[in-house]
């Protein structure tokens, strides 16, 4: 190079270059925090829902939020004076008392179909107890947990006696009210598509919307679970002059469902369906559960605290079970009490009688 000055400020330039490559590495992190798009506003939903534990927030909160129907006789109904009955309200007055050891400590929240997947997902509910069928999509694809099986159901069709329809086939043409939301509608398309019979729905965003129609006679019939036609049939004009017909179109396993991402919340929420269930094949009532306190049966013992730390491996206290039955009894006491031979329902046991007893009810056992 023919200018020594020159020369002599490239290699100073090139000589700085290399000392700042040689540097150790630093991000820039105070600039890059200043240029950071502002952050999506965070539901009340989401605050509570990342508050922590769902059973810290229960406990803290001193009651259970359930999730429930606006009234389905049998399932989850409330009276003139706003008292709650039903298999899936006893359910979480079962959890009350595993975990308060007072069944009283819920509170209902009455959810149509279409708001009760977004009162989960969104916190405002703990749990929802709402007769909804167990699907793969729910499951895998809400963000859910179903924690087992309370109830097992299928889809069925209710008519006017006078119609003279006795089986489904013979809906050809027919107009079909049902609820939106729900899965009777896949169910329907399934069963009259497959048999290329022309039918037209009517969906109603509430239940009671639905049947008011068919009653009126606005469809020729009513859709939804087989358990759900008896008890909408209680609120029509004439029930008597209704028939459920034979058909069993889907699998409806009906269960309690609560948020992914909480496994000790579904695991109390998964054993207390099974305890229930499980205190009824040891033959545990709500009336002879203080002499069964004293069993030597190894099965009893375990189940009711007597034996091993069960119940502290969850986050709950040892006589966890001998709380629930003694606040709503066993599984078969619930569903007699709620649905049996004895109510207005009138529904059998069927599948939902004990695994040893002819049904397909079948908990897991504690050990």
């Amino acid at each position: 190079m023919k200018n020594p000055l020159v020369a002599l400020i490239l290699g100073i330039l090139i000589g700085v270059g290399g000392l700042y490559f040689m540097l150790p590495y630093e991000p820039a992190t105070r600039g890059a925090r200043e240029i950071q798009p502002e952050a999506a506003p965070v539901t009340e939903g989401a605050q509570r829902v990342a508050a922590g534990s769902t059973l810290q927030r229960v406990k803290r909160r001193g009651f259970l939020q359930c999730g429930v129907s606006q009234g389905l006789p049998g399932f989850s109904n409330p009276d003139d004076r706003g008292n709650w009955t039903g298999i899936d309200v006893d359910y979480c007055r079962a959890l009350a008392a595993a975990i308060f050891d007072d069944p009283a400590k819920v509170r209902f929240r009455p959810l149509s179909a279409k708001d009760r997947f977004t009162a989960l997902q969104s916190g405002e509910i703990d749990i929802l107890s709402r007769n909804t069928t167990w699907t793969m999509s729910r499951d895998t694809q809400l963000g859910f947990d179903f924690v087992g099986v309370i109830y097992y159901d299928g889809q069925a069709f209710m008519v006017r006696k006078a119609s003279g329809i006795t089986s489904a086939v013979q809906l050809a043409g027919a107009t079909i009210c049902t609820q939106t939301g729900t899965t009777t509608e896949l169910n329907v398309a399934d069963f009259f598509r497959g048999r290329g019979l022309s039918y037209q729905v009517l969906s109603y965003e509430k239940n009671d919307e639905a049947i008011s129609a068919y009653d009126q006679g606005r469809c020729d019939g009513y859709t939804t679970d087989a358990s759900g036609l008896y008890a909408e049939r209680l609120k029509m004009k004439n029930p008597d002059e209704n028939i459920v017909l034979p058909e069993i179109i889907s699998k409806e396993p009906l269960g309690p469902a609560v948020r992914q991402g909480d496994p000790q919340w579904a695991d109390i929420a998964r054993w207390t369906l099974n305890a229930l269930v499980n205190a009824e094949e040891l033959d545990i009532t709500s009336k002879n559960i203080d002499e069964m306190l004293a069993s030597e049966n190894p099965l009893v013992r375990r189940l009711l605290g007597d034996e091993g730390a069960y119940g502290q491996a969850v986050g709950l206290e040892g006589d966890w079970v001998a709380r629930i039955v003694r606040a709503v009894g066993n599984y078969g006491e619930i569903f007699e009490r709620n649905v049996g031979a004895e109510t207005p329902l009138g529904i059998k046991r069927g599948l939902n009688a004990l695994w040893n007893d002819g049904g397909i009810m079948y908990a897991p056992p504690i050990r």
